[in-house]
């Protein structure tokens, strides 16, 4: 009769030890139990204003975790019901349901990257962002970009956002708005700008719009790197002697959809950035220059060069008069012509 007690006593710890094994179990499922041991990713959105329950069972039918029950458990516990963010995310079906919840909590929703390379325009952008599949319409991207009164709004007087869309690598995410994308962009922009060409900008009496539109044609008519400081002298000596630029890739801007054989006409066609026919700068950057070509705008070679024309290998060739200048052009239109005789008559063997 003396032996109940002990029994008893073992009885109560045996099951005491058993229910919190249990609740350890039940405790591991629900944290840290991923719905697949073999790797697998799942993209799952999470729209403005959906309730957690909701957000769960959507979990749970893309296979990210096991029970939406103890999903939504699990966030009660620890107080993530009512935080978690909005968005697009991007989940592997290893990763324990705890992980899932501190993504939805700190918001690390999946990223798109963008690639803007130097010498791009607003057209050729809205191409990018929507190849990333972040915009269905490159309309209104382009049309968000031009919009005056937007750049105003961002800082940009008396203009668009041309050239002003810093080429960079961008990590952007689905649901940001074009402004978003375009605000981040010309924040690049004033980043390099203000810090690293402004204030001998100002010295030099060379307002942001006035270089930019300068480095953006640097930057169209630059095939070699460090040819940029070279180029930029020919223009500055052209407009310090109130010569026309005459800027093949100006006139290019200004003709739609150019099928990439600038023809004589077009040439000749009055535009405002036709600087075959007008003096001086045309009204606006022509496309997104880079860091290199705002610098060699702002300072340019120590060069009395007037004059420049492809050698057809990346390079130019860069004269101080005319009469060598058309000596150079003869020279290398002659090796074109010989180039394409030679694959006309590769063509017909």
């Amino acid at each position: 009769m003396q032996k109940r007690p002990k029994r008893t006593a073992e009885y109560i710890i045996f099951a005491v030890l058993a229910t919190i094994c249990l609740l350890a179990a039940h405790f591991y499922i629900i944290f840290y139990a991923p719905a697949s041991r073999e790797a697998g990713l799942r993209i799952v959105s999470v729209p403005k204003g959906a309730s957690f329950r909701a957000v769960a069972d959507n979990l749970e039918k893309a296979g990210v975790i096991r029970s939406a029950g103890n999903f939504v458990f699990a966030a009660k516990l620890i107080g993530a019901f009512k935080i978690i963010k909005a968005g697009e995310y991007e989940f592997n079906v290893t990763m324990p349901p705890k992980e899932i919840l501190d993504m939805l909590v700190k918001g690390k929703v999946k990223n798109y990257t963008v690639v803007i390379p130097e010498g791009y325009s607003i057209s050729e952008i809205a191409a990018a962002v929507k190849e990333a599949g972040l915009i269905d319409d490159e309309a209104e991207f382009r049309e968000r970009a031009l919009n005056k009164r937007f750049a105003a709004i961002l800082g940009f007087e008396g203009g668009t956002l041309e050239g002003y869309l810093f080429p960079d690598t961008y990590a952007f995410t689905k649901g940001m708005t074009t402004d978003e994308m375009l605000t981040r962009m010309t924040n690049r922009f004033k980043d390099v700008y203000y810090k690293e060409i402004d204030p001998d900008a100002r010295k030099r009496g060379m307002t942001m719009k006035k270089l930019v539109t300068l480095a953006s044609i640097i930057e169209k008519e630059t095939g070699a790197p460090e040819e940029r400081p070279l180029i930029s002298s020919v223009f500055h000596n052209r407009l310090k002697k109130r010569i026309k630029l005459q800027s093949d890739p100006t006139v290019i801007y200004a003709i739609n959809k150019f099928d990439g054989n600038l023809k004589k006409k077009q040439l000749l066609t009055r535009t405002p950035y036709n600087t075959y026919v007008i003096y001086g700068l045309p009204p606006g950057p022509i496309a997104s220059p880079g860091r290199a070509s705002l610098l060699a705008a702002l300072k340019p070679a120590d060069a009395g060069y007037l004059y420049f024309v492809s050698k057809n290998d990346g390079t130019h060739y860069f004269s101080k008069s005319l009469k060598e200048h058309n000596e150079a052009v003869n020279l290398y239109q002659r090796r074109i012509a010989k180039q394409t005789k030679k694959r006309n008559n590769a063509d017909r063997i």
